[in-house]
């Protein structure tokens, strides 16, 4: 057997623990895939200066308001709080050389939720801190750096300020809808600068979807999943840190995997994206409009960044709240509507409860929804 050979073995759990494993990002991580997802990294100043102001107590200020104010010196390990506070921080990120020609990235993670502004004030992308299955702390600051005989041999800047929201996804209860805890904290966990492995994440995201097909194994008999797990199990044996070759030799094992067909009856399935928002649930009104401008201007990154993509949102409240707060940010929604990649649905004002409610009020939730989106999209909601 050679070096770090494993055969698929007889009870699953065995491949599947060594699958976890080779994943994990808590456990072996210096040597299993994680240590390949980055090809660089940096923190601290000069690369990731950090500055915060603090805004009045629940205050949830503009960005024209926040940019004017004093800010201070602030570094990873900061605890923003108390809940539903809001800190605004100021990066000024200098790329260092060794990026040049790479896609560099900013992790930023406060364990809560967050705002990337431009230095103009264009609201960019939300983030979601933690350590969750919902994380997403990561923002593309340039596709390619450019070399520093390109700049007059000056180091690239870039400053970005980060809305941070002292709240999680699900506001700031116990067991998510318990009572909201007045006091809680999240520490400011990472603020780096790395270069992505578009491969090595590739190869990730592969594996993550064998594992979930593995998932079932031994309480469900299944061919595909055992298939699935001997998938995952020979690509990990073709793996070596240190080695980019053996990353797409351990995809071409994959793609032999998803290339296969069940035939010829099989249904074709196609996924939308979508971020269900409560109007009203967990949190302040004030801070349902912040969720909209976080999760829409992510959506608005991801259709950049990949055409075929396509989201769909409904609640016509939702669309006027963005329209008067985040003009700039509306705009670009409209585009992405006019060229089919962001679509409303669902026609109604809000999403109502239909048990209680009269059968006039559900005609008015459809008139106001629908006479909205005709007025800013050009057409109702099908």
């Amino acid at each position: 057997m050679d070096r770090h050979m494993s055969y698929v073995q007889k009870h699953p759990k065995v491949t599947k623990d060594r699958l976890a494993h080779f994943m994990s990002k808590n456990l072996l991580q210096d040597v299993n895939l994680c240590a390949a997802l980055y090809d660089g990294r940096v923190s601290g100043a000069p690369h990731v200066k950090l500055e915060i102001w603090a805004a009045n107590e629940l205050e949830r200020p503009t960005f024209a308001v926040a940019v004017k104010q004093e800010y201070t010196p602030v570094d990873v390990g900061h605890s923003f709080g108390p809940s539903w506070a809001s800190h605004w921080v100021r990066a000024t990120l200098q790329i260092p050389e060794e990026f040049a020609d790479k896609e560099v990235r900013l992790l930023f993670n406060p364990s809560c939720e967050a705002m990337v502004w431009s230095e103009t004030g264009e609201p960019l992308q939300g983030i979601t801190g933690g350590n969750g299955n919902d994380r997403h702390i990561d923002y593309v600051v340039t596709k390619r750096a450019p070399r520093l005989s390109e700049l007059q041999h000056q180091p690239l800047c870039i400053v970005l300020y980060l809305e941070v929201a002292s709240n999680g996804m699900f506001g700031n209860g116990d067991n998510m809808i318990g009572a909201p805890d007045p006091n809680r904290r999240f520490a400011l966990e990472t603020a780096d600068l790395v270069v992505y492995n578009h491969d090595a994440w590739a190869m990730y995201y592969d594996l993550q979807i064998l594992k979930d097909l593995a998932d079932p194994l031994p309480d469900t008999p299944s061919v595909r999943a055992w298939q699935a797990l001997a998938t995952a199990n020979a690509m990990i044996n073709e793996f070596e840190l240190g080695d980019p070759d053996t990353i797409a030799k351990a995809r071409a094992i994959g793609a032999q995997f998803f290339a296969a067909k069940g035939g010829e009856a099989n249904h074709q399935v196609y996924a939308i994206g979508n971020c269900h928002i409560d109007t009203a649930w967990l949190w302040p009104y004030d801070e349902t409009k912040r969720k909209i401008a976080r999760s829409w201007s992510t959506q608005m990154d991801y259709m950049d960044r990949y055409p075929e993509y396509k989201f769909a949102a409904s609640q016509a409240q939702q669309f006027e709240w963005l329209r008067v707060l985040y003009p700039s940010l509306f705009e670009r929604v409209k585009e992405k509507v006019k060229c089919g990649q962001f679509i409303p649905i669902g026609a109604a004002w809000c999403e109502f409860d239909a048990n209680l409610p009269s059968g006039e009020s559900l005609v008015r939730q459809f008139l106001l929804g629908q006479r909205y989106f005709e007025k800013h999209f050009g057409e109702r909601s099908k």
